[in-house]
């Protein structure tokens, strides 16, 4: 069912949409935006508080002596590592992910993917004075259990979310990304200037625990596990989604059809190219402002935050346009996915290079502020895309897209870092050229292999799935029979 036919139904509730409590898949909604917002606050606090645990400190010795000292001698490519080791363990995970969700069901397995890393967040100061080593080891190791939470969250989708809702109901969830990094950007580097480096990790690692206890409170698999959720609510969500939502066998992926999809390499490559920009910034932003624009650390924490304060809210508007022109039939799914897509990119590439020509503080902000905006047009494309072209496999899709993705992210900070070694004007702009042709690159591939429609080897591993169920029942009824004779 599409878009425009699942819009006809109603969930029989007699309430505004704004009272989330009063439908449970929108309390679903609400818990994975805190979910991914503690999940980004843990992994971007360390692009604050890496650049207060390596800055010169100014200390005054008895006898007057002026002394200069840092927490940690980390030269820049030893930071780029540091960064960049999250997603080592991150890409482990990803393709294993679509696997997990189906063994222990995605609720839990993205719940433990969230609550262990606030506990390894907890431990993280003690890893960093052990060593760099250890301070990598509980980062790869944070990545391992972050690398699920994507690939679970779109089975959850693939059950709980109706396709006229699709992609508000995706798009504010993942708008927990971006105000997790707002909260990172803002609040660690309060922490570290008020109270010291180490309380950016316990403040947030305590927040992401207290989270957990309240995602297995309130969240259940699917509709029919959900003992609190009306009647009529459930069949307007299993009428919305036919089969999918009520099917709990495990799903024969079809692989030969995935692997030669040219629409599955559009979103693969439309992933690696946003996150390419997208962990640049992220992971660098704080100490480009620092290090080149020789802004405070306090200060550039603040000054980061506002690109994904700009972006928290175009994703509202992204996942809001995006639902109505295909609910009005003014666009179609693949128009809209291709149409937002690579028109954010190609605003990304342009405020790109735009950034590297002017080259000063008012006009990087602004531009860079511009590239991580627009992004959401681009998640309104491509991070949807999964559940288009098969919301049974839409799991192990975002696993195979986000390994690519993931691999952006752990070449860009040592990319960065070795490009940087000097903080020159110069060796910024370089990584500013670079991330816009690679925007430029994924411009191109996504327009001509994008696809929003249900793929036909999704099509066939249905139907082959809805013969053997039948197979099954007559069976069943066959044994049953022979029973009842003898």
């Amino acid at each position: 069912m599409d878009a425009a036919e699942s819009s006809k139904l109603s969930d029989g509730i007699d309430a505004p949409m704004w009272m989330f409590w009063k439908r449970r898949r929108y309390i679903v909604v609400v818990m994975a935006f805190l979910g991914f917002l503690n999940q980004y606050t843990m992994r971007t606090n360390l692009s604050v508080a890496i650049v207060a645990m390596t800055e010169n400190r100014t200390l005054v010795i008895d006898n007057g002596t002026v002394h200069y000292e840092q927490y940690f001698d980390w030269s820049s490519s030893v930071q780029g590592y540091v960064l960049s080791s999250f997603f080592y363990g991150y890409l482990i995970t990803q393709i294993p992910g679509g696997y997990v969700s189906q063994w222990f069901g995605p609720h839990i397995a993205f719940g433990i993917g969230v609550g262990v890393s606030a506990v390894l967040t907890l431990l993280t100061p003690l890893a960093a004075h052990g060593g760099v080593g250890w301070m990598i080891a509980v980062r790869v190791l944070e990545g391992i259990f972050q690398g699920v939470t994507f690939p679970c969250m779109h089975s959850i989708w693939a059950r709980w979310a109706p396709p006229s809702e699709r992609s508000r109901m995706v798009l504010f969830a993942f708008a927990g990304v971006f105000m997790g990094t707002i909260l990172a950007m803002l609040l660690s580097g309060v922490l570290a200037k008020h109270w010291n480096w180490e309380s950016v990790f316990y403040f947030f690692g305590a927040f992401g625990c207290a989270w957990y206890v309240g995602w297995l409170m309130l969240v259940r698999r699917s509709p029919e596990e959900d003992r609190f959720i009306t009647t009529t609510e459930k069949e307007f969500i299993l009428q919305s989604l036919g089969r999918v939502a009520e099917d709990n066998e495990k799903v024969k992926h079809p692989w030969k059809g995935i692997l030669t999809s040219t629409a599955v390499y559009g979103l693969v490559t439309a992933n690696f190219c946003h996150n390419w920009g997208f962990y640049t910034l992220l992971t660098q932003l704080p100490r480009f402002l620092k290090d080149a624009m020789h802004f405070e650390v306090q200060s550039s924490g603040f000054i980061s935050a506002l690109p994904y304060f700009g972006m928290s809210i175009t994703l509202y508007i992204a996942g809001y346009l995006a639902d109505w022109f295909q609910i009005k039939g003014i666009l179609t799914t693949t128009q809209v996915r291709r149409n937002f897509n690579c028109g954010a990119f190609l605003v990304q590439c342009l405020s790109m290079i735009a950034a590297a020509v002017i080259f000063t503080p008012i006009a990087s902000i602004i531009f860079i502020t511009l590239v991580v905006s627009a992004g959401a047009f681009a998640w309104s494309g491509y991070a949807v895309n999964h559940l288009d072209l098969s919301p049974k496999s839409a799991g192990l899709l975002m696993g195979i897209s986000n390994s690519f993705g993931t691999a952006a992210g752990i070449i860009t900070p040592i990319v960065v870092g070795y490009l940087t070694e000097n903080n020159s004007p110069d060796e910024w702009k370089v990584v500013f050229y670079i991330a816009a042709g690679i925007y430029a690159f994924g411009f191109v591939v996504y327009w001509f292999w994008a696809s929003g429609e249900l793929q036909p080897w999704s099509i066939e591993m249905q139907e082959r799935e809805e013969k053997e169920r039948e197979q099954r029942n007559e069976c069943f009824v066959y044994v049953n029979k022979i029973k009842v004779e003898e």
